[in-house]
């Protein structure tokens, strides 16, 4: 098949989807279709997703911390999802953020494709994961770069800001800022998140928050243009704004269920590598984005990573044997950079993620003998 705008000569070489003019095509190129079977329905019931009030929570009142972490203890060890209100976050920020996707978005292929990532790297513009997979794409573009909270002299990082200018030009300079900010936002709401679940699993305030402190996160702008035939997206970890035209939806007890937007929340899903700092107390939960079949649908995502050398493994209380706590390792330690190096090229990221990893660990590391199930 050949045209301007679909060419796919070999399993090895890019797709390019040209939302502007795919999201007008009736028929779905092959590469873009899902198996009947993992294809999303209609009708599915709706999860009830815990409210938690940040500001409550940090307050220090008593009763208010007390009902909040049995409430988030008991959602992540189901399925990992909960939302935060109060937050302190900008509503106009927010807003801001949104809007500013639709200019680099908006944009001819060619154009956004001057920012184009890189085979094996995170940051940049990427059509549908076109560089990693060649069949179940997702219907999406979506633009990554990095965020430090800090510089290399220990000042506050403007990264974000000059990835803008430095990639996509001067023009794109306030939409640096926004997202500079909106990052900068983010990592604060991450450090009291961790607060939150640093209590829920009962190992204090300060020793998630000061683990991820110094995070080197990822931010990425989801943009996922009109569909005349929906499928979906598994993704991964986040702190998650999205917009009102919904479409998040998440695996639980067997089936699928939809998360209702609220424009004055954040999502906050727990991922793999917080499943390793827990000992698989919390759980990394599928989820997928459904696009609508007439308007644009966009969210803003934070990946909350620690340092990439950083040794992830569980706090010494949560190996203890109790009603919670598994009284041995389920998953040997490992770095961030290692997992993100496994996800990137070996595996793609599923319900059994941390599984495979551990398999692959053993396999190129005959020297450890982890003590995990």
């Amino acid at each position: 098949m050949e045209d301007s705008n679909y060419k796919l000569e070999s399993q090895h070489q890019n797709l390019f989807f040209d939302s502007i003019v795919l999201q007008f095509q009736p028929d779905i190129l092959p590469p873009f279709i899902w198996p009947h079977h993992e294809r999303p329905c209609g009708g599915l019931p709706e999860l009830a997703v815990p409210l938690i009030d940040l500001t409550s929570f940090l307050s220090g009142d008593p009763s208010s911390i007390s009902e909040t972490i049995s409430v988030v203890h008991d959602a992540c060890k189901k399925h990992g999802f909960f939302m935060v209100v109060n937050q302190g976050i900008d509503r106009g920020l927010i807003r801001e953020a949104h809007e500013h996707m639709d200019g680099f978005f908006g944009m001819a292929l060619s154009e956004k494709q001057k920012a184009q990532r890189k085979a094996g790297e995170l940051c940049g513009y990427a059509s549908s994961f076109t560089g990693r997979f060649t069949s179940k794409l997702p219907w999406k573009e979506t633009l990554s770069f990095r965020y430090l909270p800090v510089d290399i002299h220990g000042g506050s990082s403007t990264c974000v800001e000059e990835y803008f200018t430095n990639v996509l030009g001067k023009e794109f300079e306030k939409s640096g800022k926004v997202y500079q900010e909106y990052c900068e936002a983010m990592s604060k709401l991450s450090l009291g998140v961790m607060e939150l679940l640093g209590m829920s699993l009962g190992v204090g305030r300060r020793h998630f928050k000061e683990f991820f402190r110094g995070n080197d996160s990822i931010m990425r702008l989801n943009y996922y243009p009109p569909c005349q035939r929906p499928h979906c997206d598994p993704t991964s970890l986040t702190i998650l704004h999205q917009d009102l035209v919904g479409g998040l939806q998440v695996f639980v007890d067997g089936k699928w269920h939809c998360i209702r937007p609220d424009p004055e929340a954040f999502v906050v899903n727990i991922g793999d590598t917080f499943m390793a700092l827990s000992n698989g107390i919390y759980k990394s939960c599928l989820h997928r984005a459904v696009v609508n079949c007439t308007t644009v649908r966009k969210s803003l995502a934070f990946f909350v990573c620690p340092s990439k050398e950083k040794t992830v493994a569980p706090p010494s209380v949560l190996l203890h044997a109790g009603a919670d706590n598994p009284s041995r390792r389920n998953y040997p330690d490992f770095t961030w950079s290692a997992l993100l190096e496994f996800t990137q090229k070996h595996y793609r990221a599923d319900m059994k993620t941390l599984n495979a990893f551990t398999k692959w660990i053993q396999e190129h590391d005959g020297s450890a003998k982890p003590s995990y199930a």
